[in-house]
Parts: C-alpha cells; sequence; structure tokens
C-alpha cells in the first residue's frame, strides 16, 4: 500500500487473496489494512495537505499531467492487471487506460477555474474565496478499477486537498501499483492507497473525524451505510454515485439495426459484462417494431465474442467474485421462475475456456412486465430485460416506477419526441440516439436513489472544495 510516500505492508501484517475469476487461482496476497492503517494513511495525508494547499493551482495541474504521462507508458501493464483480476477484456482495460489519462490532463486544466465571486450589496467590499477542505476519502468499485482510480484522485488533488483511497477489494492490484507512480511523482503523503474490505477498511476511513469529505461510486446499499455511518461520527460532505435500473426506450420511427446495436453497447456486455451502474439493462420497444427489432437484438448478442479475458479478441470476458456470479444465477432463476421468455443466453458458457471461470452468457429475456424481479432490481450482470409497450404515457411510468434514475436512452427522429421523453424521464443522464457513452468535461450524474453530487466534469472539482465569504468592511 502506498502511506506516507512509502509502499509498506500492513502494521500486523493482515492480508488477504485476491483470485483470477477466470480461472480461479490465486493472484498474490494483498495488504489488509486495519484501522490503525487508515490512521496512518489519514495522519500522512493531514500532514501533506499543509504543504499541499499552498501549491499553486497550476503547479498541481503539471503534476498530474506528469502523472497521466507517465501511467500512459505503462498502459500493457495496468491493462493486464484489471483483466486477471477482475475479469475484464484486456482490450477494453487498455482503453480504460487511455480514456483515464484524457480525463486527469482535462481536469488538470480546470485548475484555474476554482473561482470566487463578488457581490455589491453594500459600499463595502464582499467576495467568496474556494477552500480545500484538508483530507479527502474515496471509495471506488471493482469494475473499472484503474480508470477510477487514476481519474478520482484528480478533483480532491487539483482542489488543493490530499487523499486517502480504498481499492476495491476484489480486484486491488492495478490501484496498488498505481501507488507506485504516485510515490514517484507526488509529494509523499499527497495520495495513500489502502487495499482491505468495506467493513474494516472503508469503514475507518467513513468514520475518521479528520475526514470531512467522501467520495463513494458503488451500490445504493453501501451509500445508505456511509450515509449512516458518517452521521454517527459528525456531519461530513458526502457525494455518490450508485446504482441503475435504466431503460432505454425505442420509437418505431427509428432505423431498427442502429437501435439493436445501441441495446447491446448501452448494457455494456462488451465492456464489463453488464456490471456497470449505467447500464440500459431494461429495453423499452414499441409494438409496432417489437417482432422484428428482436431478431436483431439477438443477431447482435450472438456476435459477441466471449472468451480468455487475456485474448485480444476477447469482447466479453467473466464476472468479478462468486458472489457476483450467484447473484447473477438467482436473478436469471427468477426471470425464468416468474414468467419471462428467454431470447438468448440464461446459462453459463460452455468449453475448456470457461469450465474454471465465472463466465454467464449476454443474457436477453423478453416479455418482461413490471411485476418481475429482472424488471425492478439492480442485477449488475449481463442480464437484459425486454418489455414492449404501446401507451407512451405508460412506459414513462414505468421507466420512473423503479427507485433508480441514473441514465436513460431515448431512440426517435423525431425532435419534439425526443425532447419531451428528456423531460419526463426521472434520470441524471441522458443520451438521444446514443448509449453507454461518456463525454470527456460533460458532468455525470443521476436522480432518486442513484446520485448525490456530479462527476466527471468543472462541479466535481468544486465538491472538493468548500466556500468562505469575506466581508471587508470600508465604512
Amino acid at each position: 500500500m502506498l502511506i506516507g510516500g512509502q509502499l509498506v505492508k500492513a502494521q500486523n501484517g493482515e492480508t488477504y487473496e485476491t483470485v483470477n475469476p477466470a480461472n480461479g487461482e490465486a493472484l498474490a496476497k494483498v495488504p489488509f489494512a486495519q484501522q490503525n492503517d487508515v490512521e496512518h494513511a489519514v495522519k500522512a495525508a493531514k500532514q501533506a495537505f499543509e504543504t499541499w494547499k499552498h501549491v499553486p493551482p497550476i503547479e498541481r495541474g503539471r503534476l498530474i499531467r506528469k502523472l497521466a504521462d507517465e501511467f500512459q507508458k505503462r498502459a500493457d501493464e495496468f491493462a493486464v492487471l484489471d483483466s486477471v483480476d477482475s475479469g475484464n477484456p484486456v482490450t477494453a482495460m487498455r482503453g480504460d487506460v487511455f480514456a483515464s489519462a484524457s480525463m486527469m490532463e482535462y481536469m488538470s486544466g480546470l485548475a484555474s477555474e476554482m473561482k470566487g465571486d463578488t457581490f455589491p450589496s453594500s459600499q463595502n467590499w464582499h467576495l467568496t474565496r474556494r477552500e480545500p477542505y484538508g483530507v479527502i476519502g474515496r471509495i471506488i468499485p471493482y469494475n473499472h478499477p484503474i480508470m477510477f482510480t487514476a481519474t478520482k484522485i484528480v478533483g480532491p488533488l487539483i482542489a488543493g486537498n490530499t487523499v486517502v483511497l480504498k481499492a476495491p477489494d476484489q480486484c486491488p492490484l492495478s490501484s496498488l501499483l498505481f501507488g507506485e507512480l504516485c510515490q514517484q511523482i507526488l509529494p509523499p503523503g499527497t495520495v495513500n492507497i489502502v487495499s482491505g474490505d468495506g467493513r474494516t477498511t472503508g469503514d475507518a476511513i467513513v468514520r475518521h473525524p479528520d475526514i470531512k469529505r467522501i467520495g463513494l461510486i458503488g451500490s445504493v446499499e453501501t451509500g445508505k451505510t456511509i450515509l449512516k455511518s458518517s452521521a454517527e461520527v459528525g456531519i461530513k460532505h458526502i457525494s455518490l454515485e450508485l446504482g441503475g435500473k435504466n431503460a432505454m426506450i425505442v420509437f418505431p420511427d427509428v432505423d431498427l439495426e442502429s437501435a439493436a446495436k445501441a441495446a447491446v453497447k448501452g448494457m455494456n456486455f462488451t465492456w464489463c459484462q453488464g456490471q456497470s451502474c449505467g447500464s440500459t439493462s431494461r429495453l423499452f420497444v414499441h409494438e409496432d417494431i417489437y417482432d422484428q427489432f428482436l431478431p436483431k437484438l439477438k443477431h447482435y448478442v450472438e456476435q459477441i465474442k466471449i472468451g480468455n479475458p487475456l485474448d485480444p479478441e476477447t469482447e466479453m470476458g467473466c464476472l468479478v467474485s462468486r458472489n457476483q456470479y450467484d447473484k447473477v444465477v438467482s436473478y436469471i432463476d427468477a426471470g425464468h421462475q416468474q414468467g419471462a421468455r428467454l431470447l438468448i443466453g440464461g446459462k453459463r458458457a460452455e468449453g475448456d475456456t470457461f469450465d474454471k471461470g465465472l463466465f454467464i452468457l449476454p443474457t436477453v429475456f423478453e416479455d418482461v412486465n413490471e411485476k418481475m424481479s429482472i424488471f425492478n432490481e439492480e442485477i449488475f450482470g449481463p442480464v437484459l430485460s425486454v418489455i414492449k409497450w404501446n401507451n407512451v404515457e405508460d412506459a414513462v411510468r414505468q421507466i420512473n416506477s423503479v427507485p433508480y434514475g441514473l441514465t436513460g436512452s431515448i431512440w426517435t427522429h423525431d425532435i419534439q419526441t425526443a425532447l419531451r421523453m428528456a423531460e419526463n424521464i426521472e434520470s441524471g443522464f441522458l443520451w438521444i440516439n446514443g448509449s453507454s457513452s461518456h463525454y470527456l468535461g460533460v458532468p455525470y450524474q443521476g436522480y432518486k436513489n442513484s446520485s448525490i453530487g456530479s462527476e466527471e466534469g468543472l462541479d466535481e472539482i468544486l465538491s472538493y472544495t468548500q466556500v468562505k465569504t469575506v466581508n471587508i468592511v470600508m465604512e
């Protein structure tokens, strides 16, 4: 782990094993940070903050860009680590490295945008300035380990804070390797990276009295736990990017081939096996095109190449852990039991490549209705539910009926329909005639249980500052 500029083991020697989900083989013994290790990391971050907060923002940005440059040079190494540790395809993980570096460079360029305001309220001078919080706690998920490690330290650092980041416990290796780069480029203690589980390591971060600002990407249940635990020890600023049960709605005026391809892309079958909070896992197809659309959807799902995550030709790998595999299988069973009709997939991949791994074929259920578990609950796996609709008001009601509101996709060539749907769908990030993609600098956030706060843009950086008002009395 990286603590105070040093690569260290857990103080009491605790470790846990990380396993390759594609074959069940042990990869490494990883430090298991306990409360005393988190205390050590926070102390180092707190000490480093006293210097880092005085570093000019432009210089902070320069160091982040240098970090991004060195990161890209080792893209293959990071991609392989993420692939064997998480089960994601190596080609996709290599793409994560370069996407992350671009985000790091973009956000470093926003260093001069942390501006205050002046207010002509009287003959006196009234102004605001943005100041850092101090030590920031960042907790990230397993679906994009190196992407979230690299990008989610940038907002806090640019704003003048220091960071204690908890690597995802299921696949921590790339995060720990990234600590080596931080050690070489950033001042000691500026970034600290610890590994461990949520109940011990994560909870110690959340409850630490010197951490007043926490950012989580994770499940709704984890978000609720963090809100409760943090409130027991004080008032903290918490941002949460959580789950989704997102909808893509297809109107009858679209090109069916393009929409079917987008439905497969939006489900994220070929990036992280559907393990994405932004996946459009509910597909609403108008009854006029339903029978023509489903064969095209099935065709494009059949084209997905599932295989060894380290094979550059593989498009879909395996699930991250036995727990996640069992969860997805239970939802597939529920789909059958509750009357959904299986269009494709729905079982373990077969063959020598898959015998020891956590591979599930990309799965599509049709004739899904709002009484079914696979309609309402986030599966976080490669299961797409197709719903037939004919009344737009009822379709909107069904789309908005779940407690999530992260993303959504609208497919129509009628601009009035598109804009009306964009207004009525209760989600924070929408595509019109698109799916899945994020765009550099465009803010990403959700409604309802899916989010508190915004990521990926200037608002993310500003959220790591607190506003101070200064009144200069001239009377």
